[in-house]
């Protein structure tokens, strides 16, 4: 049913924005935990996202992608959200027919590991451990694409996620956010 979709699509995303709010606040990015995925109310990311809502345990982009043969509302979602790797990919330099990713901003990478613990917060529910980022991470992300030292930090961070806790992440994240990697 429309109604159930819509409402439950829109719990979904107003329980990840209010996450990934908390957290930014915590490591000092204000405006990006205000702001944060604000694309998601456009009808080009909304109303797919809608039409293939998961009932709340997984994004409707993978829906969506299986539906349609590809994902439109994650195609502009990433286009317009620099807290996402795939928006700093871009054909290299010296090659215009290979894409290479360009290492992140300090505070859009602050960003990214925010939103993928709250991600994992949001889809996993009551299963959530602070080891479940770095799981998602090692099995699920196409580390060919990200900028070495990216990389090499976006592990960093969820080992310490997993071994330490938010707390001595977030203490690691406001590092970062105000020295640079």
């Amino acid at each position: 049913m429309l109604i159930h979709r819509l409402w439950g699509h829109l719990a979904t995303v107003m329980r990840h924005k209010a996450l990934v709010g908390g957290m930014c606040f915590r490591v000092g990015l204000w405006r990006q935990g205000i702001t944060h995925d604000l694309s998601k109310f456009s009808p080009t990311e909304f109303i797919p996202s809608v039409r293939y809502y998961q009932e709340g345990k997984r994004s409707p982009v993978g829906a969506e992608r299986r539906g349609r043969g590809y994902s439109g509302c994650w195609m502009h979602h990433k286009g317009r959200n620099r807290h996402h790797f795939e928006y700093w990919l871009d054909y290299a330099p010296d090659s215009p027919l290979r894409l290479v990713g360009y290492k992140m901003p300090p505070k859009f990478f602050a960003e990214m590991i925010i939103d993928r613990i709250a991600a994992s917060m949001v889809y996993l529910g009551g299963d959530y451990t602070d080891g479940a980022p770095l799981e998602y991470f090692m099995e699920r992300t196409d580390r060919d694409l990200i900028h070495p030292e990216t990389l090499a930090m976006m592990e960093k961070m969820f080992v310490l996620l997993k071994r330490e806790g938010k707390e001595s992440l977030f203490a690691a994240l406001r590092e970062i956010v105000r020295n640079g990697y």
